[in-house]
């Protein structure tokens, strides 16, 4: 008997607003599953059998969104998904573990699906003996490595909801979140341990920590010792049922103002990001596929974009910690262990492009790379296809609502500094303040509307910033873009970013694509700055290439190199050369941080 579905009504994601049902192809066996209507009501329809790929293969980008069919069970959970359903094959590989030379045990460790369902199934049995039940908020505070994704599985199938928390966070920062989530429980090491010492008498919901160093009875930061906890658990469980919309993941992202924000996702989530994986991966998976990002699994990125759905899909995933992101170390490792697809946000992209004949020193199997979080280029597109012998496939979407937007070179073409178009079950457009459609052409805020699988539920513990983030039935990103008449998104930038200038609306990223280009450039971050006679102007922070020595000469080049490649309103009326730019743990500029170090040298 096939799984009753749940029906998420859309419309078109294509140019045009016409509505339309995304309905799943009709089961053998009549059963009932919620169907959920544009007026948000339920009835029920005839089920139809769960599929696991939410993408057909079409003529055109238009034949897939034609289609195309949300499969969305009424009852779903995430760690039976990803490990249980694939555990009655025993050799089937899920995780290739690859250790850094300072870490102790075996260089490389290989788990099947069978593995991590036995250790899931012995976790989530330790946390039930420890009074952690379902619904409470388990801290997963953890490198790329087998127990985080163990800790992942064993929350979801205990019907717990998970709070990956980023390892380089300081002790405020896991303060805020811990204490915000109420979270019962916390899975670390011996580094994030130290932290919690600092901070653990301020935490009052936490009841049971887990090292997966060993136990530890120091001052503050008594833990139990992970895998000795494991060790004496029994290896059957039986996993809640839980409904799609029943949460299961909490991630906190930073916004303009005020303390972060975490965003609450229902066990849906991973479904609905699967059309957004599957696109930009060339309709993943194929024969052979083998997922790995640089990206940290406390990210949306990391977790949701690569982990959980290439497990969906039964596909091995590769998992390395590097102390820092060595563009170098990322080829060898592709090369090494026959990477098929990755995510690579462009921050590590810009840096492989820096090394010396890669095709020469390396061979590569690399099938599909998908990026996002900073618009790519042309420069890099150029650079990937004479690197990899591909195009990268620039994705766009944001924690509470992911991969609505993208490319797939071979369906489509790709357009230089383009997002891409919606992906095939995502309704995108350009609206107002007031949630008004624009036409094409017109520069607005990027909308997602409701209901839609890959969106939040809400805000953990902040209503009223969840009643903020839409405008009717129209999720604002905050981002803002134009549509082109192709219906492919153009991201201009964050609404605090995008520069006032003599009139003008200047988007960074196109005058940062410039700048890149100059042979000069290694990274460039673009603001506005405060300009009495016109409003703000532009600034350029320029990275440069290594042995190139920053000049005022330099400098008026690259200010040429501007303003006669795009305009005479863009060109960065100040250069300055810097050593680094502030960045986020995904990889993208933090262009606010720029602001305040110009007005710092201004004061």
């Amino acid at each position: 008997m096939g799984l009753p579905l749940v029906h998420f009504a859309g419309r078109n994601p294509g140019k045009d607003s016409v509505s339309r049902r995304y309905l799943a192809r009709p089961g053998p066996e009549p059963h009932e599953y919620l169907q959920q209507s544009t007026a948000k009501r339920y009835r029920p329809c005839p089920a139809f059998v769960y599929a696991p790929f939410m993408l057909e293969h079409g003529t055109s980008y238009e034949d897939v969104c034609a289609r195309f069919r949300w499969r969305v069970p009424a009852r779903y959970n995430i760690g039976v998904d990803i490990c249980d359903k694939w555990a009655g094959e025993p050799e089937r590989l899920a995780l290739i573990y690859k250790r850094r030379p300072d870490e102790p045990g075996p260089e490389v460790e290989r788990y099947t699906f069978r593995d991590l369902s036995r250790l899931s199934n012995k976790l989530a049995n330790a946390l039930t003996a420890h009074g952690v039940a379902r619904g409470e908020r388990i801290g997963i505070l953890l490198p790329q490595a087998p127990e985080t994704a163990v800790a992942h599985i064993a929350a979801t199938k205990l019907g717990a909801i998970a709070v990956p928390l980023f390892t380089l966070f300081g002790a405020e920062a896991l303060e805020y979140r811990l204490s915000d989530s109420g979270a019962a429980a916390l899975i670390t090491d011996s580094g994030g341990l130290a932290k919690i010492a600092e901070i653990r008498d301020r935490l009052p919901a936490l009841k049971l920590v887990l090292c997966t160093d060993g136990p530890s009875g120091g001052p503050g930061a008594g833990a139990l010792g992970f895998h000795e906890e494991v060790g004496k658990a029994r290896d059957s469980f039986t996993p809640a049922d839980t409904l799609a919309d029943d949460p299961a993941l909490i991630i906190y992202t930073s916004g303009t103002t005020g303390p972060p924000k975490g965003a609450l996702h229902g066990h849906r989530v991973l479904l609905g990001h699967l059309p957004g994986v599957e696109f930009p991966h060339e309709f993943f998976p194929q024969p052979g596929d083998l997922f790995w990002t640089p990206a940290d699994w406390a990210w949306i990125g990391g977790l949701i974009d690569v982990l959980l759905p290439a497990w969906h899909h039964g596909v091995p995933v590769l998992a390395h910690r590097f102390a820092k992101f060595d563009p170098e170390d990322a080829f060898r490792l592709m090369a090494d262990f026959g990477v098929r697809n990755a995510f690579m946000p462009p921050t590590a992209l810009k840096m492989m492009r820096g090394v010396e004949n890669p095709r020469a020193r390396w061979t590569t199997e690399v099938r599909s790379i998908g990026s996002g979080g900073e618009t790519l280029g042309e420069g890099l597109l150029d650079w990937g296809r004479e690197t990899f012998g591909l195009t990268i496939n620039e994705f766009y979407g944001q924690t509470e609502c992911n991969l609505v937007v993208g490319n797939c070179a071979g369906l489509m073409p790709v357009k230089p500094g383009s997002m891409g178009r919606a992906v095939p079950g995502h309704e995108v457009a350009i609206v107002d303040d007031a949630g008004a459609p624009l036409p094409d052409g017109a520069h607005g805020n990027i909308a997602v509307a409701r209901p839609d699988p890959v969106m939040f539920l809400k805000y953990w513990n902040n209503p009223e910033a969840t009643e903020e983030k839409f405008a009717g039935d129209w999720l604002l990103t905050g981002d803002t873009g134009i549509r082109d008449p192709e219906g492919y998104f153009h991201f201009v930038g964050r609404e605090d970013d995008v520069i006032t200038s003599g009139g003008y609306r200047i988007g960074p990223g196109e005058v940062e694509d410039c700048l890149l280009k100059h042979p000069s450039v290694a990274m460039a971050a673009v603001v506005g700055v405060p300009d009495a006679l016109r409003t703000e102007r532009v600034k350029a922070f320029v990275v440069l290439r290594e042995g190139l020595d920053a000049s005022d000469t330099l400098a008026r080049e690259l200010q040429n190199h501007v303003k006669s490649r795009l305009a005479a309103h863009e060109y960065p009326r100040e250069v300055a050369f810097v050593e680094s730019l502030p960045m986020t743990a995904t990889g993208k500029i933090i262009r606010r941080a720029l602001r305040q170090r110009d007005v710092a040298t201004r004061t």
